[in-house]
Formats: structure tokens, sequence, C-alpha cells
């Protein structure tokens, strides 16, 4: 059974660091490309950013780009999320997500097989 478990979450002030763990099991995760998507209250779920399967290539949505960093560490079967600079509007419940997609439909998240429950991140001061 695969399984996408996400850690790392909690509360954080403006301008301070987290950073989001992503352990997968029941998969060759070597084979997968890694996303991070976000969803806030009343809000659609929203691409955050992606890591392809060797880690080389790594994708970020605007609104967090030269903030975030998406990294993986396939020996450890773990995605990391990087979030540095955590403004409120970061505040979201944080959804780990697994593919076999090619690079150009990692923004979508219906291409994605595999999902985490998510881990809650609040920033507020």
């Amino acid at each position: 059974q695969v399984q996408l478990r996400e850690s790392g979450g909690g509360l954080a002030q403006p301008g301070t660091s987290l950073r989001l763990s992503c352990a997968a099991s029941g998969l060759t995760f070597r084979n997968y490309n890694v996303a991070w998507f976000r969803q806030a209250p009343g809000q659609e779920r929203q691409f955050v950013a992606a890591v392809t399967r060797g880690g080389s290539g790594t994708y970020y949505a605007d609104s967090v780009k030269g903030r975030f960093t998406i990294s993986r560490d396939n020996a450890r079967n773990t995605a990391y999320l990087q979030m540095n600079g955590l403004k409120p509007e970061d505040t979201a419940v944080y959804y780990c997500a697994a593919t076999t997609v090619v690079i150009s439909g990692l923004g979508n998240l219906n291409n994605y097989q595999h999902w985490g429950q998510g881990t809650q991140v609040t920033v507020a001061s």
C-alpha cells in the first residue's frame, strides 16, 4: 500500500522558517516526480513546488519562488519543502503528492496518483 506521510507543519511567526518532510513507502520512490500542493480554507488546492525523479529539476509557483526550496533524498524515500520568509498568506494545509507524469504536467493536481493526508501550516504573529 502506497503511503505518503507529511510532517513538520505547525505554527510559525511571519518571517521565520519551517521544513516539511514527506516520507514515502509502498512505491519505488525514485521513479516518481514529487510535488507539494497547499489548500487554504475556502480555496482550491494549489501547486507550490515540484521536483523531478533524480532531483535535478525543480519548479515553483510564483508566489513562493525565492522563498521555498523543494528537494528529495531518494536513499531515504523522502522529499522536503524548506519554507523561509513565511507570510500569513502561506497558511494552508500542505500536501505531498507523487506522479509518474512527465514534467509538463507537474502543476496539475489531477496528474498525481498518490497523495498524503496533509500537514497544517499556520503563519501568524
